[in-house]
């Protein structure tokens, strides 16, 4: 399992493992989030990892406040894309499953 530390304490940490719509494992799906926390969210971080062959990620050392409630984790791979939202603060310690699927075309302006 790809393992990415944020290195903050206390720490929180998520368990997210990527799927398509028939409940396989995606390998190699990149996962993303941008983290603002501290005073005045001075601090920022943004984390890409990529899952195992297991459709699986953690990230761990999330601080438990950030700047909104809710922190969005964008999983892509190809033209598969999913989205989570997780609260630190409420759930700290999390295991989530985010599903592919086919992003939604704009129509040209």
């Amino acid at each position: 399992m790809q393992h990415l530390i944020a290195l903050y304490h206390p720490a929180c940490w998520a368990n997210i493992v990527i799927a398509t719509s028939d409940g396989k494992p995606v390998y190699a799906a990149k996962v993303k989030v941008h983290i603002a926390y501290g005073f005045g969210s001075m601090r920022k971080l943004d984390l890409e990892a990529s899952t195992n062959v297991d459709g699986k990620v953690k990230f761990t050392g999330i601080p438990s406040k950030v700047r909104r409630s809710t922190l969005e984790f964008e999983a892509t791979k190809d033209q598969l894309t999913g989205t989570l939202s997780y609260d630190p603060g409420s759930e700290c310690q999390a295991k989530h499953e985010i599903v592919l699927a086919k992003a939604s075309s704009q129509p040209a302006k």
